[in-house]
């Protein structure tokens, strides 16, 4: 089969679609990635067909009201009014986006479209080539459910008609958000209107199969959820075996104990510096070793004591075995990746569903309670780092957790629900 994959964001985003798709290539198929044009090379070094989508709903992240956006917000009702403010801004962007995926799609006559979210394209694709499409989660949102409200709403005690209702309203804005740019996509390529504008239901209103790509030992499967839908464990990417440390890191890593990693990925906010001082201020004060990745900036080599290392750049596979815990945003990838290692992880995040990773790792026993950003001191992630590190139950809890997700194949059970749709559709 061709199989289109469609995804967009940081690279907590592309790189599960990237796994599957070298899981899908694997079992013979032809695949082609769609995404951001910066993950260009990181796409096709992997052996992935690439297209790619414009940068510019990325680049407002780097912009004063994306980065307020990032950072001052983690209530759901503020997310919502930025956003509203946003949408004018966005609209043109998000038409450039489904042309983009469109023009991907022409040469490629896909059998098959997996979407992210974001890759918000994938109905109108898979309507026009008559294929059967997924929409891919990276974490359990959209899909209604009354087992919890959406992640961005407070668990109140009503019970599953307010955790339905949550889930219904964040459905209907995504899908309000969408309709200006989806409607005049479709008039441009002389399409009828559509019916729905959501990522759960083709544009005839025929509703979509999705798939998340958790472990279910982390999130278990909503209880009220029908068979199109499935939570298949966690994708994760094939080990980069051209990969190897650099010899300052080597060193770093065989001088002393194992150090605390402490990275924020793309989520550098306004204050950049002044998270290196806070992270660097709380290893000395708990005389940890530490690992800093310098993806969040603000940092130079002449700023560190001889007890913390600068990282540019490490697969966490690799790295995340050897620490001694991870201290983090709270993305959905990262956040795998630390409870895959088995270490404990300390959650200190931005927004979206990172604060809610944050109280899973705490409800899971593999790390303690999250520390907002906006509240985060030097002082309050020296705590943590104290108790972390210092109560054994942490670890016994993130080693357990490592050894159920190992166990899942999250990639090839998705690839064979993919084939499974493949061969059922109506040709």
């Amino acid at each position: 089969m061709n199989i289109l994959l469609l995804t967009y964001g940081t690279r907590g985003d592309v790189q599960p679609f990237l796994a599957l798709g070298q899981g899908l290539k694997s079992r013979g198929h032809r695949v082609k990635l769609v995404t951001s044009v910066r993950f260009e090379r990181f796409v096709t070094d992997q052996g992935l067909e690439f297209a790619g989508m414009p940068d510019d709903l990325l680049a407002i992240l780097d912009t004063d009201e994306g980065k307020s956006l990032i950072e001052d917000t983690q209530n759901v009702f503020d997310t919502i009014s930025k956003n509203i403010r946003l949408t004018r801004r966005l609209q043109p962007m998000q038409e450039d986006q489904l042309d983009a995926c469109w023009s991907a799609a022409q040469d490629f006559a896909p059998d098959f479209v997996v979407f992210h979210p974001k890759g918000f394209a994938g109905p109108q694709i898979a309507e026009a080539f008559h294929c059967p499409a997924l929409l891919a989660l990276p974490f359990p949102m959209l899909v209604p459910t009354g087992d919890w409200p959406h992640i961005g709403f407070p668990r109140l005690p009503f019970g599953a008609p307010y955790n339905r209702l949550t889930h219904k309203l964040v459905n209907s804005l995504t899908a309000l958000s969408l309709r200006g740019p989806i409607k005049a996509f479709r008039a441009r390529h002389h399409m009828e209107d559509a019916k729905r504008y959501d990522c759960l239901h083709r544009p005839d209103g025929t509703p979509l199969p999705s798939v998340t790509a958790v472990s279910p030992s982390v999130v278990p499967t909503p209880s009220d959820w029908n068979s199109r839908h499935t939570m298949c464990g966690y994708w994760f990417p094939e080990p980069d075996t051209d990969w190897s440390p650099s010899p300052e890191l080597s060193a770093f890593l065989n001088a002393g104990p194992a150090p605390v990693y402490i990275g924020f990925g793309s989520m550098a906010g306004k204050r950049p510096a002044a998270l290196a001082d806070i992270a660097v201020q709380a290893l000395q004060k708990t005389g940890v070793r530490g690992i800093i990745a310098t993806g969040w900036g603000g940092l130079e080599p002449g700023d560190l004591p001889e007890s913390v290392f600068k990282l540019d750049a490490a697969p966490h596979d690799w790295l995340f075995p050897r620490m001694a815990a991870v201290v983090h945003h709270g993305g959905a990838g990262t956040t795998a990746a630390g409870l895959r290692a088995g270490v404990p992880s300390i959650i200190t995040p931005f927004t979206g569903d990172q604060p809610y990773w944050g109280r899973m790792v705490a409800q899971l026993g593999a790390g303690p309670e999250p520390i907002s950003q906006k509240n985060l001191t030097s002082t309050r992630l020296g705590e943590a780092l104290t108790q972390t590190l210092g109560e054994k139950r942490f670890r016994v809890s993130a080693r357990a957790i490592s050894e159920k997700i190992k166990s899942e194949e999250g990639v090839a059970k998705a690839s064979e629900m993919i084939e499974a749709m493949a061969s059922d559709w109506p040709r």
